[in-house]
This record gives structure tokens, sequence and C-alpha cells, in this order.
């Protein structure tokens, strides 16, 4: 359906479509939904395809500011078209640092603004490579756009309701997976030799080194195992007796890469910034049927029942780390059963299928 005069949307974005997690499993994955339901979308990221390639990368400080004087150049130049918009969609902040200067005109400029925040980013968070601007990343502004936003997206209960302390106007809508793309296992034979596998980026990596103890202990017992790192090519633990493999993230190979896995793993600290995250981790693992034990905390009691989709392993209980993985590792039937039951979650709730209408009723509200 196509209504006669399209209604135009602005999404100003950190990063560029198809890279950052944050976007592509979220609100990017919908643009073709609301693109059959009338609308217009321009999207104008702050980080551009060539400053993305170095972002996470150690040194290179003289490109990463002349990008970031860069991505200023183009929010000025946003500002001169955000009037042509009948909604301007915000995700996470309009510019990184300082005062929320830019968030202001923008929202004095804009007809409508929504405002979508992932994870605690107003915490303040960084990976190791950019550890030296964390200092002057602008906090504040994400409590300004809660405040001054027509609708705000959260995608945590606990998210959520902090953010209502500032606006009333709030939908918590988790990371969602396009199912038709993650297809789940025909088989739950194990791998020659059995793949642990975690995929996240680099300023999430370091939560692995947290099951270092438990891998120890299973090579201690003779358990034959290797471990994928997914989304951190540099990653290494601190002992050389863990046998491992660490690759980057790639579009293209993204479910390939996550298909070698036999069970996935998602361990958490018990950190403020953990309970803004949406368990994007296990969602994706759950839609390839891949059975998973996370760590009983945040969003992770709502995808996970224990013992039913998937495993819920208390904070600090590395011995049960352990006898859950020996577990899955050792009983090919519990392994289908886990890994059906996860797929079967995902699909219920967080596919696109199951969350595009709440998206999209957002958007009709601000016309």
């Amino acid at each position: 359906m196509t209504n006669k005069k399209a209604k135009k949307i602005l999404f100003l974005c950190p990063y560029p479509v198809n890279k950052a997690p944050s976007q592509r499993l979220k609100y990017e994955q919908y643009f073709p939904y609301f693109t059959e339901n009338g609308w217009h979308i321009r999207v104008s990221p702050f980080v551009s395809e060539k400053f993305w390639k170095i972002i996470y990368k150690k040194g290179h400080f003289i490109e990463k500011t002349f990008f970031t004087i860069l991505g200023y150049l183009y929010r000025l130049r946003d500002l001169f078209y955000i009037r042509k918009y009948d909604v301007v969609y915000v995700h996470l902040w309009v510019t990184p640092f300082g005062l929320p200067i830019f968030e202001w005109l923008t929202k004095k400029l804009a007809k409508k603004l929504i405002y979508d925040i992932d994870d605690m980013v107003f915490l303040g968070h960084s990976s190791e490579a950019n550890k030296i601007i964390l200092k002057v990343k602008g906090t504040k502004k994400m409590i300004f756009l809660m405040k001054n936003s027509n609708h705000v997206i959260t995608c945590t209960p606990y998210l959520d309701k902090f953010v209502k302390h500032y606006n009333e106007k709030t939908t918590d809508i988790s990371s969602t997976i396009n199912t038709k793309l993650y297809l789940p296992r025909t088989t739950y034979d194990l791998n020659d030799i059995p793949i642990l596998g975690w995929s996240g980026s680099h300023s999430t990596s370091k939560y692995l080194k947290i099951l270092e103890p438990v891998f120890l202990k299973l090579l201690s017992k003779q358990i034959l195992f290797q471990i994928l790192i997914i989304g951190d090519e540099n990653f290494h633990f601190s002992s050389l007796k863990i046998p491992y493999r660490a690759i980057s993230w790639n579009l293209e190979t993204e479910v390939e890469d996550l298909k070698r896995i036999d069970v996935g793993l998602y361990p958490l600290p018990d950190e403020p910034w953990v309970y803004g995250k949406s368990g994007l981790k296990a969602l994706q693992y759950m839609a390839l049927g891949i059975p998973t034990i996370a760590t009983a905390i945040g969003a992770n009691f709502r995808i996970i029942s224990d013992a039913e989709n998937g495993f819920l392993v208390p904070i600090n209980d590395l011995d049960l780390w352990e006898r859950r993985i020996m577990q899955l590792l050792s009983d090919n039937e519990l392994r289908e059963k886990i890994g059906k039951k996860g797929r079967e979650t995902v699909e219920a709730y967080y596919s696109l299928e199951a969350n595009k209408n709440k998206y999209l009723s957002i958007l009709e509200s601000m016309i």
C-alpha cells in the first residue's frame, strides 16, 4: 500500500547502514516494511564507511580526528534538511561529544522526534581502542533526548523503567531476528572438535574471559573443544592452553559463521551497563537452533526459561557453567530439545514478523 503523498523520515544514527548490531538488528531491518507502507527513508550516519574501517582499531588518532570533524560537518548539513521530514528518528545520539547542542537544535527543528536508545549508553562506555575519549563522551545528550522526544523506543524492561522517569511515552522493543535469514540447523551432531561459540564486539569480548577458569577445568578433564570468537579478531585468552579461533565479523558470512557453533555462550558481569542489553547474542544463537547458556541477569530472564529453551547460570557460578557445557556436549537429545525450543521462542516473540507492527504504529502515531 502506498499513500499519494509519501511520508518522510530522517534517521540520524552513529554508524553506516548494515554495520552495527544496535542498528541493523533493531530498526534497520524494518526499512523495507516502512517503505511498503508509504515512508520515504533517508539515513544520515555520523560515522562514514571509511571511518568505520578504523574506528575500533588502536591508534589512527589523526584519521579518527579528521573523520570526527567530518561527522560534525555532516550534522551541520543535516540541520538544513530536518524541516523537510515528517519525523526525525535519532538512534543513541546526534553527535557523540560534549553538551547536547546538536540534540537541542534537532529537537527545535524537527516536526516530530523519535528517540531509539540501546543499552545504558548514558553511563559512558567505550572500547579498549578508544578509552581516551571516554571522559568527553556526551552522556547528558541521552537524558536530553529522553526528556524531549515525542516517543522513546527502548529495548529492555530495566531500560524502559529508567526512561519512564523522564518520558511516559515509551515502547520496549527488543533486538529482533530476521528468521527468514536465520534458518535453524537440521542436525545436532557435534563437529569433530565441538565448538563453543561467542559472538559480539571489541568492547564486549572481555566478558568471555569470565569463563577462562571453566575452559581450563574442562581441559583438565580432557574434554575436547574449541572456542570460536566472532567479532574480535584480536582477542586472546590469558592462558595459552585454551584452544580458540578469533575471526572478524562479516555481514556476508555472519549466519554461516554462527552456524558452526555447537553451544552458544553468553557470559555477562553484574554491571549497570549490562542491564540495558537486550540479549541479542542469545537471540542470534537461539534463532539458529543453537543451544544457549547465558548469565542469569537482565533481559536474559525475559528471553530464556532455564532448562526449557536455554540455560541460565547465576553470576559467578563457574561450576554450573562447567556442568551445563558438559551436559550439552554429551547429550544429543538435550541439545536438540533446547535448540528447537529456542528457535520457537524467537519466532514467537523476537522475529521481524512478531514486532514489525510495533514500529509502524509508532511512526504512524507521529502523523
